[in-house]
């Protein structure tokens, strides 16, 4: 077995591309950045939700299965994908930036997502008015 490589404080903490630059930050900017990471996994996991309730009515809905609720559901699949894994990227920026001192790194998923999100409610409401139901 290959020995275990330690971050500076002498820790075997993972990842080590993470833990082997800088200082140790201050525990509570760590630890928030700890629950937005967390954040972003439930927000990941309710885009997935939605997406699977949308197909669920496709699927009970009477008649043939709309195309318009599948795309609708796989747009919300694909976004909590993406959202997920994403979101453990950003963890790692942010822990990195804090170790060393650099500035935190700007948000790219936050407006992708914001803007996403709006079209695939606009969808759904319309979707929703052409279909009704």
């Amino acid at each position: 077995m290959a020995p275990q490589e330690t971050s500076p404080d002498g820790t075997r903490r993972r990842p080590h591309r993470v833990y082997r630059e800088g200082a140790e930050p201050d525990p509570r900017f760590t630890l928030a950045n700890e629950r937005t990471f967390l954040a972003w996994l439930r927000t990941s996991l309710a885009l997935m939700a939605g997406g699977v309730g949308i197909e669920a009515l496709n699927a009970v809905a009477p008649g043939a299965s709309n195309p318009a609720r599948t795309a609708l559901a796989v747009l919300l699949l694909g976004g909590g994908v993406v959202c997920s894994a994403t979101a453990f990227t950003r963890w790692a920026a942010t822990e990195r930036a804090l170790r060393t001192g650099q500035p935190l790194p700007a948000p790219k998923l936050a407006p992708v997502l914001g803007y996403a999100l709006t079209a695939v409610g606009v969808a759904a409401c319309a979707l929703l008015l052409i279909t009704g139901s």
